[in-house]
């Protein structure tokens, strides 16, 4: 065959060929219109909780996405906590956690992000305040399979999951280990995102996870990041993560030792 009559035909069957959701070039991707730019979609799933006996705050969150940690989490002592997901809109962060200092509603300000954002039918926001309130907003245009549930002090959500058990994995897990009486928040949240993992996790695969656990004056030289730990890119995110975490258990211990009371 001519060379470039076999070019063609390879290009024929190439542009016929179904193209897997995590080779979606940026300027191919459905984009909200309030961005100024098309970016991929931050596929993933969270968890958001709170525990009132210490009154800390946490997120974790895994993703077929390079370095998820520094998009999706956001958490403040004493005010709340939230991720922000599916073509993320990294200002809810910074917009949310300052309304929730001034007393609203984690449901009352999800209701104010969202209603606000133009491109709410591709975010995905799940929010929990200090009093273990929580709020959440799945877009109507997220990538299936996507959802959320919610229970007592946690908010779980997803989108692009390999289906609807990763979430309900996930609650199973989360419930199991907080009401085992062992371990604190980071270990309940990282037993949630085992959990989600094990049962597909991301659709696309896996690359990078975070936990982010706030408590007041628990952080080096005082600050409130209790537990921030990042895996940006590995081929066992979660059970990096959760290596990491058991060194950090060592590393600073009498802050693990401590378990305030509210």
């Amino acid at each position: 065959m001519p060379v470039l009559l076999l070019f063609a035909a390879v290009s024929t069957a190439l542009s016929a060929a179904p193209v897997a959701a995590d080779s979606i070039a940026p300027e191919e991707a459905k984009c909200p219109p309030a961005t100024s730019s098309c970016v991929p979609a931050v596929s993933t799933y969270s968890i958001v909780a709170f525990d009132p006996d210490t009154g800390d705050l946490g997120v974790a969150v895994a993703s077929k996405a390079l370095g998820v940690g520094s998009i999706v989490p956001w958490a403040k002592a004493g005010v709340g906590a939230l991720a922000t997901q599916s073509y993320a809109n990294t200002s809810y962060g910074p917009k949310g956690l300052p309304l929730l200092a001034e007393g609203h509603s984690a449901a009352d300000v999800v209701a104010k992000l969202t209603s606000a954002d133009e491109g709410r039918a591709l975010r995905q926001l799940g929010m929990v305040d200090a009093n273990g309130e929580v709020g959440v907003h799945t877009g109507e245009d997220c990538h299936e399979w996507a959802g959320h549930r919610t229970g007592q002090h946690f908010t779980i959500q997803g989108n692009l999951l390999a289906d609807e058990a990763v979430i309900d994995d996930m609650e199973q897990a989360f419930l199991a280990a907080r009401n085992s009486g062992e371990g604190q928040l980071p270990d309940w949240l990282l037993a949630a995102l085992r959990a989600g993992e094990d049962a597909g996790g991301d659709a696309r695969g896996k690359q990078s996870a975070a936990l982010l656990v706030v408590r007041d004056g628990a952080g080096y030289g005082g600050n409130d990041r209790f537990v921030d730990l990042r895996v940006e890119d590995h081929a066992e995110p979660v059970s990096e993560l959760t290596r990491l975490l058991e060194i950090h258990k060592s590393f600073f211990a009498p802050s693990h030792r401590h378990t305030p009371q509210r």
